[in-house]
């Protein structure tokens, strides 16, 4: 495991599958503009800036959660903000990155 997997931007193609295969649901943290212009089919949209006052309802959907976002940093932010609240996930990168992955 190298630098860049310890900081969730390494290979993720078989930790994705994996979780897909667990019926993860894909959180995209870009803000509603962004995500109006183009975004992964079925994935939700909560803005990193929202996140952490929507843990409850993120919880309530009881299924871990492949956070992306443009590049991978907010994702990353959320990945971290969602894993302290006991919340299963993983940095998905940028959206469109993860799109051709799934």
């Amino acid at each position: 495991m190298g630098i860049l997997d310890k900081l969730g931007f390494g290979n993720k193609t078989n930790e994705i599958a994996e979780y897909t295969q667990k019926g993860a649901v894909i959180i995209d943290v870009r803000t509603y503009e962004e995500f109006a212009s183009g975004h992964i089919k079925g994935s939700k949209n909560i803005p990193l800036q929202v996140i952490a006052s929507k843990i409850n309802d993120i919880k309530k959907l009881n299924k871990p959660v492949i956070a992306c976002c443009r590049s991978g940093m907010r994702s990353a932010q959320a990945t971290s903000i969602l894993k302290q609240n006991g919340i299963d996930c993983i940095n998905g990168g940028g959206w469109q990155s993860l799109e051709s992955k799934l």
